[in-house]
């Protein structure tokens, strides 16, 4: 089969929806089928080879305190013609098909079969950028979509909102070769301290200011201690720091940004993970990989988060916001070491249903289902009557 999974967002800089669509091309490409992937990008990319198409340029956008990095071109129209044409694809996959604006043009020319998985909880510039034309245009290209995936029921529920009909749920994945509990630890990191780990990109919802609170409890009770901070952010990382200054924390470790490669060995270096979260997660992939090696868990209570672990089992989920609560979580499980181990096993397996090979198996049977559903591709080009420039 020959499918085309498309991305709004920038190639060059993965994230996690570039993540799942990486892992899907790689899962799809072993079980034989042909694979495009169709991305804008920032600067050139060889990681994929023959199977990227590039289009447009990824420019970052300020959106709702973080930022995307998608293509704003109005003149991708003649590019997207000349693959679709030249490529004759069964199956077009778009991630966050409203997304401006490279997956919206491609679903305005498609005449494939049109599935789209959505991934965000909350909202979208795909849903508000440029009303009133975006509400007309989301309107009628929604009806091009034929099978719709959610990567988690709050994420469901959200795109229901303005896509209605009925969903898949089929949540991300995760490669159990890359994060698995037999991979080494840092070395520096393993010193008798017992650690916290936080992995995130610095930014507001990702709730660093609450942790740094309750860790600074945490530290009364464990002086031998420390909190090891793994993510981009440069802004907020100078007012977290000052915080630190601020309130004399000691063993505060500030990693920066940490490759691919060597995310499996913070967490394995780390006693407890924790995210602290304030809302706006759509699922928990950091929580994913933190299980898959074993690491017991300490996380707000949130949507998308209660969607991966189950309080008491792989960890304790605690309100978001509330630093007296997260330190009490942290404390009790880094005093009970017993139940620490419990929760990591527990973790391993949990993490095991969502091995990238179950889950791309799973997408592809969807994507079974909806082509012997489909009466015929002549229909998908019926409702896309009104010039709209792309």
């Amino acid at each position: 089969m020959k499918i085309a999974l498309v991305s709004p967002y920038d190639i060059a800089h993965p994230g996690g929806v570039v993540s799942h669509i990486l892992a899907l091309e790689s899962q799809f490409t072993k079980m034989g089928h042909q694979i495009r992937i169709i991305a804008p990008a920032s600067k050139k990319v060889s990681l994929i080879g023959d199977s990227f198409i590039p289009i447009g340029k990824a420019r970052t956008i300020p959106a709702r305190g973080t930022v995307v990095r998608i293509s704003i071109s109005l003149r991708l129209a003649a590019r997207i013609k000349e693959v679709l044409a030249e490529e004759k694809f069964d199956i077009i996959h778009l991630h966050e098909p409203f997304m401006p604006m490279l997956c919206s043009a491609v679903l305005r020319f498609s005449d494939a079969i049109n599935i789209g998985t959505f991934h965000a909880c909350h909202g979208s510039p795909g849903y508000n950028f440029g009303r009133p034309i975006s509400t007309l245009m989301l309107r009628r290209r929604r009806r091009k979509i034929v099978g719709k995936i959610a990567v988690s029921k709050p994420a469901m529920d959200f795109a229901a909102k303005y896509v209605p009909g009925e969903y898949n749920i089929i949540p991300n994945g995760i490669d159990l070769d890359h994060f698995s509990p037999n991979v080494a630890p840092i070395d520096r990191f393993c010193d008798g301290k017992m650690n916290i780990l936080f992995v995130g990109r610095l930014e507001k919802r990702k709730g660093l200011d609450y942790l740094l609170n309750a860790y600074r409890q945490v530290k009364e009770d464990f002086p031998d201690s420390r909190l090891i901070i793994v993510g981009p952010g440069t802004r907020l990382r100078k007012n977290y720091e000052k915080q630190v200054r601020r309130d004399s924390l000691k063993d505060v470790v500030f990693a920066g940004y940490a490759s691919y490669d060597e995310l499996p060995g913070y967490y394995k270096s780390a006693d407890i993970f924790c995210s602290p979260a304030t809302g706006r997660e759509s699922f928990g992939i950091v929580l994913l990989e933190a299980m898959a090696v074993g690491t017991p868990i300490v996380a707000t209570n949130i949507d998308g988060y209660a969607s991966v672990v189950t309080h008491g089992e792989e960890g304790l989920l605690v309100p978001p916001k509330d630093e007296n609560n997260l330190a009490r979580a942290l404390v009790s499980l880094m005093a009970d070491e017993s139940l620490r181990r419990q929760m990591g096993v527990r973790g391993v397996q949990t993490a095991n249903k969502y091995d990238w090979r179950k889950i791309a198996q799973q997408v592809f049977a969807y994507y079974s289902r909806i082509l012997n559903e489909s009466p015929g591709k002549e229909y998908l080009l019926a409702n896309e009557t009104t010039p709209v420039s792309v």
